[in-house]
């Protein structure tokens, strides 16, 4: 079951779910100094509300035998385009089909909002993007963008288009 967060209680919820994953995830990738710090600009329950509030980005969790096991958040854009800002599975449910879950139920919103398709940054060494590339996504650039502190994303932007186009 997938269900849409957004009060304050609920992104408490949330952010421990989201603490765990990226520690576990990224640490390997980035360096824990990284991680705290995007856990804190990006991923608080302040920063998240402020996400909602603000920038019109919408947060769903997973639930898979009652627990909370992944989330994802996303924003459509003026042109068309749903940005899939976050997109996560708990290490302990990973492989159980709730990826392909949540990037079902993103598509289905999508098209039902007009969007024709669907944006992604992934970080260059991330091991998923083997997985994005198995659902559709292709690989449309690769950027670099200083998130401050020192720190920078070094990604891939991914897109996979979902507009009904028939047959040819």
């Amino acid at each position: 079951m997938i269900r849409q967060y957004g009060d304050r209680a609920e992104l408490e919820e949330l952010v421990v779910l989201i603490r765990e994953i990226w520690r576990e995830y990224y640490t390997s990738l980035t360096g824990a100094a990284q991680v705290e710090y995007m856990l804190e600009k990006f991923q608080s329950v302040d920063a998240i509300a402020r996400q909602i509030a603000e920038e019109g980005y919408r947060y769903y969790g997973v639930i898979y035998d009652g627990k909370l096991a992944g989330y994802y958040a996303a924003k459509p854009s003026d042109d068309a385009v749903v940005f899939l800002s976050k997109f996560y599975v708990a290490a302990e449910f990973r492989g159980r089909g709730l990826g392909r879950e949540m990037l079902q139920h993103l598509t289905e919103a999508a098209r039902a909002a007009g969007a024709d398709a669907i944006r992604l940054t992934v970080n260059k060494r991330n091991r998923t993007v083997a997985f994005y590339r198995k659902l559709g996504f292709v690989i449309t650039e690769e950027i670099v963008v200083d998130i401050g502190n020192g720190f920078v994303m070094d990604d891939y932007v991914m897109v996979k288009c979902i507009k009904d186009q028939g047959f040819f």
